[in-house]
């Protein structure tokens, strides 16, 4: 084994000397592993774990005054809501060598800018966010830096640089449609409150459009906690049922509090979808395991991640900022999912 410097501390070039390259070849098979070979980056990375070498990026950032690092903010990591959007980020950014920095903002636009503010200290190399709906600072911030930005899980017409997702409006109209199609009559949403969050603010709109359409009323259900958790879907299901004439069918802003509705039914005897049938949004795999399994909306999340680290690598191998181009703004699409559910 090498002996490393005098202080002790052990460096590159002895763990290129135990692996048998050059210092500039541990250096890429570190920072943009593409460039070398799977039997080279093994004998670096066996050489590393032999010696103990822990990699300065810190340094390196110095010196050429760009990280490795793509910066994330999602509105929260207690579930699965964002997990494959996360994961999918995560693999793409990898393949080229970048590495994901992530934190949770609590679906507060505050913290969001306040978290960036802390982010963009790090010098990362580009930006992601979830969603469009911003405090007001955030947009010319990141626009006066020219950094990749990629707003997620959305789309606008004038996104900060580039926006992957889908039409949460138009995926909610379309399945309050589909229930309807179902012969449900009186059929209700239950939606995080709409002034704190812009997606729900969305899918809450998308129901109301087709309930107009279908010229019925419309029923609500406002979730105390963001709909984030199972409980608010047991709390839903307890105040809907309380109602002189109680829906047939709810749809409910994602497929955690719809879980949480359905197993509540299941303790209570409420048969599903017998008496009440149950929507959700997202098909995370927990939706496929709910008894019974939910019916949903399917959205790409682990390929809204690989393609927002496509269209990062893209953009940071241009040569110039390109605000303009046929890949603005990329709707995914969405598609209803039928289970026993409704």
């Amino acid at each position: 084994m090498t002996s490393g410097s005098r202080s002790g501390r052990v460096r590159m070039v002895d763990v290129a000397q135990r692996a048998g390259v050059g210092t500039i070849t541990v250096s890429r098979a570190l920072r943009t592993p593409q460039q070398v070979s799977k039997e080279v980056r093994d004998r670096v990375l066996a050489a590393m774990e032999a010696t103990g070498y822990v990699p300065n990026l810190a340094a390196g950032t110095l010196k050429s005054q760009r990280s490795r690092v793509v910066a994330a903010i999602v509105p929260t990591l207690r579930n699965t809501i964002f997990a494959e959007t996360v994961e999918g980020l995560a693999d793409g950014l990898r393949e080229h060598g970048l590495q994901l920095l992530i934190a949770s903002s609590g679906y507060s636009l505050e913290a969001e800018e306040s978290i960036l503010l802390n982010l963009l200290g790090q010098q990362p190399v580009a930006v992601v966010l979830t969603g469009i709906a911003h405090a007001p600072r955030v947009r010319s911030m990141l626009r006066s830096r020219g950094l990749p930005v990629v707003e997620t899980w959305d789309l606008c017409d004038d996104p900060i640089d580039r926006a992957v997702g889908f039409s949460n409006l138009e995926a909610a109209r379309r399945m309050t449609l589909t229930l309807a199609d179902r012969g449900y009559r009186r059929i209700a949403f239950a939606g995080a409150p709409p002034q704190l969050e812009h997606r729900a603010a969305q899918r809450l709109a998308g129901y109301r459009q087709a309930m107009a359409e279908l010229g019925r009323a419309a029923q609500i259900i406002t979730l105390d906690d963001l709909g984030v958790t199972f409980a608010s879907g047991e709390r839903a299901v307890g105040q809907l049922l309380e109602r002189k004439r109680p829906p047939d069918a709810v749809f409910f802003v994602n497929d955690v509090v719809a879980f949480g509705a359905a197993q509540a039914c299941l303790r209570l005897g409420v048969a599903v979808p017998g008496q009440l049938a149950i929507a959700g949004f997202g098909d995370f795999e927990l939706a496929r395991a709910s008894n019974p399994p939910l019916t949903t909306v399917r959205i790409p999340g682990e390929q809204i991640g690989r393609t927002t680290a496509r269209l990062i690598v893209e953009r940071l191998a241009a040569s110039d900022p390109p605000w303009t181009g046929p890949e603005r703004v990329v709707d995914l699409g969405f598609e209803i999912i039928s289970r026993e559910s409704a």
